[in-house]
């Protein structure tokens, strides 16, 4: 790992637990949207007979894995 990322992660760490209300009100709008465009992604994959197909197939091989 390059040097300057583990000095960002280890800033981070730092900042949630010295700020574990702030850092919550940063993140959530951001984990919101990615949410909100994985949803209309899957929504639009529906939409074709192989976005089914391919959706169909991934849920399959996660109901065989042991979550």
């Amino acid at each position: 790992m390059r040097e300057e990322h583990s000095e960002q992660i280890e800033r981070w760490a730092n900042y949630i637990r010295e700020n574990p209300e702030k850092w919550k009100s940063k993140l959530k709008p951001f984990l919101d949207a990615q949410i909100i465009m994985a949803r209309r992604f899957y929504s639009e994959l529906m939409k074709t007979e192989k976005g089914r197909q391919t959706l169909l197939k991934i849920k399959e091989m996660k109901m065989g894995q042991d979550l």
